[in-house]
């Protein structure tokens, strides 16, 4: 039984998860999860035994001074709470249990068991665990997240997909089955990052993560420097693919195939939805701030909507024109020339 002291009594509980390693591509997931710790001032209240868990040879300790003593620092999976104070911006609180460390090197259903035993204790009504994998994704495109549980009835009621995976799999992955077996519901968010940029880190994609965790959640996430990180992100990878023909033009080559694949997307229903989302995410005072898809905080031509899923932006439909009062038909005048584009057809003059 794990007893937690100092723990106060938690409001609506959710975990949310995430490990460096095999499921963290260019950092996003684990990077997500720092900054909720950070921007919210998470408070540390466990950390699991790192002796149990990791093989020293593969993930090392590191030395470091503390007013000239020298400490060490294991590598371990640690556990802080946040209080939101407003989540949904109707003053309603709730309490979020992040859990941020390193995939395991052993020992992987007891790690687990342990994750769940604190989860148990604290009354948590959900787990949501991050990751990020490479894929064949353009970077000038928002990044695609995808939803996915086993639970039929949580993909029913969350908008989510059915997991179909089959291969090899990662500390996610079986951890989520664990909350499956453990009656949890378990819900894992993935981030696709350009495998030709995979190098750490992707604000980006940490930035995409985190708006789909505040959808998910009906949560206001602040997004401190995030956006600006994902702006100035995407401006460098484009001057490099820029300084190399071929890089370019995989890159103009994913973009169409990115395009096409998800044109059907671009409907209209589509577009209401990122609406929604849009005004769900804007600023009270219509100021700057306003979290995207595409990872960039803007001041977008209100008469413009994005469709996230295709990368597309559209004009929003105008309202009808009513229909020119009919004219009154004018005398022929006599212009001196005879001919028919001496009449003037067009309006008076003022």
């Amino acid at each position: 039984m794990i007893e937690l002291e100092g723990v106060p009594e938690l409001i609506d509980p959710v975990m949310v998860a995430a490990f460096e390693g095999w499921n963290d591509a260019g950092d996003a997931a684990s990077a997500a999860v720092a900054h909720l710790d950070r921007e919210w001032k998470g408070e540390v209240f466990a950390a699991l035994d790192a002796e149990d868990y990791y093989d020293f040879q593969v993930n090392r300790p590191t030395v470091f001074l503390d007013g000239g003593v020298r400490k060490i620092t294991w590598p371990t999976t640690r556990l802080s709470v946040v209080r939101v104070g407003d989540a949904d911006g109707k003053g309603r609180q709730r309490d979020l249990v992040l859990v941020r460390g390193i995939e395991p090197s052993m020992r992987w259903r007891s790690f687990c068991n342990e994750i769940l035993g604190f989860a148990h204790e604290l009354g948590v009504e959900m787990l949501v665990v991050l990751g990020s994998l490479l894929g064949d994704t353009p970077h000038t495109r928002p990044v695609p997240v995808s939803g996915v549980t086993s639970d039929a009835d949580l993909a029913g009621r969350l908008d989510l997909e059915e997991s179909r995976y089959e291969g090899p799999t990662g500390i996610v992955g079986i951890l989520q089955e664990a909350c499956t077996h453990a009656g949890v519901p378990a819900v894992s968010l993935w981030a696709a990052v350009p495998h030709y940029v995979s190098q750490p880190p992707n604000p980006k994609a940490s930035l995409a993560l985190l708006n789909r965790l505040e959808d998910l959640l009906d949560v206001r996430i602040p997004l401190g420097e995030l956006s600006e990180d994902a702006r100035a992100w995407q401006l460098g990878v484009d001057q490099l693919a820029a300084e190399d023909s071929e890089v370019a033009e995989y890159v103009q080559s994913l973009e169409e195939a990115r395009d096409t694949a998800d044109l059907p997307e671009a409907s209209g229903e589509a577009i209401a939805r990122e609406f929604e989302r849009y005004l769900r995410r804007r600023d009270p005072q219509g100021g700057p701030g306003v979290a995207t898809e595409g990872g960039v905080a803007d001041g977008r031509d209100p008469s413009f909507l994005r469709d996230t899923s295709s990368g597309l932006t559209r004009r929003r439909p105008k309202a009808p024109k009513e229909p020119d009062e009919p004219r009154e038909p004018r005398e022929p005048t006599d212009s001196g020339s005879g001919s028919p584009e001496a009449e003037d057809d067009g309006p008076e003059d003022n």
